[in-house]
């Protein structure tokens, strides 16, 4: 017995160790395929991703030869690793953003050589015990103010990362120059590895599928716009139950939620905007682009985005108004709702095409014109003294709010006009209606000539009208012709006429 029991206790054991061993290899094949197709999926989103990832290792594999090719190694030695190094911290996913790494990188890096240098200098004029105090008393000055400059708003928006560079370098050339004789070798050669790494991302970023800061904050504003005009467009069938239909989910509703993704844009704008003012001229944007007036479109958005949030909330709420009253102001708040949405929309199709927004100026109007009618209706008095105020303020609340959204809408337009006065864009060529066909030339001739004709004709016959009957003698030239008959005979005379 005690032998069945503990053979059966092994194989207990063995087959709950089998068990484990395939759940863990289950769940590693689980998590290899999820990592995968996570790749695939991040791939897929930005196609520019891996033309990306494909570049820095191209960049990386070109800086690499100074190491690798032995005349190169023998100009720059192990400065050499510089150049690589380079490439790793500069090489960004935008052309902006590279260049502006770039270019703060290679002037701090020239000026924090340059006075690295001259402190040195400065520090041997006071011999050999007194030089080391004088180059740490450098080396504290500089940090010190250059880690302050870094907190000034404008210096770190734009030069934080060559302020970082500028310590760096003027610590590493100072400090080690107090061993090193050669100082000035040791300086040249971090410079120019620095600026070969440097060009070598700025010209592979500009030159190979070039990725811009600028045409993707263009497109964000104006993709962020048109999230508005969705969710707008249809509020006002969604909150008055217009346009619900049985057995529709809320999944078939996303244009409802685009709009949340607006709320978080500022960061992601600021970053595009900073970087897109490092670009040089390209496509239809042409240097010193007002790319701050871009800034200031996004931030009327999102002031906008913030009321959407509101009414976004009575959607689902648990109290809603009074069916009676939500009645008499459906008209007036579909409307407004529908024609700022259309008006939103053209604003970012405007900004898109990069063309004047002359079409919101339609809906622009009929939204504040909606809006004055529903100021008129509440002013009125929708509700009796009886009602309950639960039953009144969300109504009046989402009116206000869509008052509201028609104010930012007008808002949005005036800055759009703005950026098209500033950024040039161009007129949208207008349809007229055309006018009527005009004739062929020698249909012209012709009547201009059966014209004269007429009056040409006109004296060479009588009509005369006698009781009861008509007769008309006509005494046609020999050149007359089928038109001045068809005239003549057709003409009413109610009394005897001699010309």
């Amino acid at each position: 017995m005690d032998l069945e029991c503990a053979s059966q206790v092994k194989q207990g054991l063995f087959a709950r160790g089998w068990s484990r061993v395939k759940a863990l290899a289950k769940n590693f094949k689980t998590k290899v395929f999820d990592f995968f197709s996570n790749v695939k999926k991040l791939g897929q989103e930005d196609p520019r991703r891996v033309v990306h990832s494909l570049k820095v290792g191209l960049a990386l594999t070109l800086v690499s030869l100074f190491y690798y090719y032995q005349p190169l190694y023998d100009s720059f030695g192990v400065s050499a690793m510089w150049a690589v190094m380079t490439v790793v911290v500069v090489f960004e996913f935008s052309v902006g953003a590279t260049l502006g790494k770039g270019v703060n990188r290679g002037i701090a890096t020239l000026l924090a050589g340059v006075l690295a240098v001259g402190a040195h200098k400065v520090a041997i004029l006071s011999g050999r015990i007194g030089e080391p105090i004088v180059l740490g008393f450098f080396v504290f000055i500089q940090a010190a103010v250059s880690t302050f400059a870094r907190f000034y708003p404008k210096m770190k928006a734009r030069y934080d990362y060559g302020l970082l560079i500028f310590i760096l370098t003027f610590s590493l050339i100072s400090v080690s120059g107090y061993r090193d004789d050669d100082l000035l070798e040791l300086a040249h050669k971090r410079l120019s590895t620095v600026l070969i790494g440097g060009s070598t991302c700025v010209v592979i970023s500009i030159l190979l599928f070039p990725v811009w800061a600028g045409q993707d904050l263009h497109n964000l504003i104006a993709s962020n716009i048109e999230k508005l005009a969705h969710f707008l467009e249809g509020f006002g069938d969604e909150y008055f139950k217009m346009a619900e239909q049985e057995g529709e989910s809320k999944d078939d509703k996303s244009f409802l939620q685009g709009y949340k993704s607006v709320l978080n844009s500022k960061s992601n704008e600021d970053a595009l905007a900073n970087f897109a003012r490092w670009e040089p001229g390209h496509g239809r944007f042409q240097f010193r682009h007002p790319w701050k007036q871009y800034q200031k479109v996004g931030a009327l958005t999102r002031h906008c985005a913030y009321r959407i949030e509101s009414l976004s909330g009575y959607l689902n709420a648990d109290i809603q108004g009074k069916p009676e009253i939500r009645t008499k102001i459906q008209e007036t708040c579909t409307k407004m709702s529908l024609e700022s949405g259309k008006a939103l929309k053209e604003l970012g199709l405007a900004i898109k095409t990069m063309t004047k927004p002359f079409a919101a100026d339609t809906h622009i109007e009929n939204s504040k014109s909606a809006a004055k009618n529903l100021n008129s209706l509440l002013k009125s008095g929708l509700w009796d003294d009886e009602m309950d105020l639960l039953e009144i303020v969300p109504v009046a609340t989402v009116a206000s709010l869509l008052i509201d959204v028609v104010n930012c809408t007008e808002e949005i337009a005036e800055s759009v006009r703005e950026l098209a006065s500033m950024a040039n864009f161009q007129g949208i060529k207008t349809s007229s209606v055309s006018p009527e066909k005009p004739k062929p030339d020698h249909q012209i001739q012709a009547v201009k000539s059966n014209s004269d004709e007429a009056i040409l004709n006109c004296s060479s016959f009588i009509i005369t009208i006698g009781d009861g009957e008509s007769s008309s003698h006509d005494q046609e030239p020999e050149d007359s012709s089928p038109t001045m008959n068809n005239i003549t005979s057709s003409r009413p005379s109610p009394r005897t006429a001699e010309v």
